[in-house]
């Protein structure tokens, strides 16, 4: 009964020191993958970000296109136009304009 015991022992030691190997195996792996997750969405959220600072010149090239280009000061022209009675008038508001 001793002699068994000892094998049943022995073999559970055996498989204990394997089991912790493999433990310890899946523990580097999970900090490693968790290392690669962080990297990963970084370089997304940092590159989406450079993109965005590179476009953003010719984002605001196209928004000038849809609105005309001058903001509100063509706005504020078209209600200058209303109260502009002569010819002399509106020719120093478009000089003004071309400023």
């Amino acid at each position: 009964m001793e002699e068994e015991m000892k094998k049943l022992i022995s073999e559970n030691i055996a498989l204990n020191k394997e089991n912790n190997e493999m433990l310890k195996k899946l523990i580097t792996f999970q900090k490693w993958n968790q290392i690669y997750k962080i990297v990963y969405w970084a370089i997304i959220i940092l590159s989406a970000i450079g993109a965005l600072y590179f476009i953003k010149p010719m984002l605001d090239n196209l928004v000038s296109v849809y609105t005309g280009g001058v903001g509100t000061t063509s706005v504020d022209s078209l209600n200058d136009l209303k109260n502009l009675g002569t010819n002399k008038d509106i020719q120093e508001m478009l000089n003004s304009l071309n400023n």
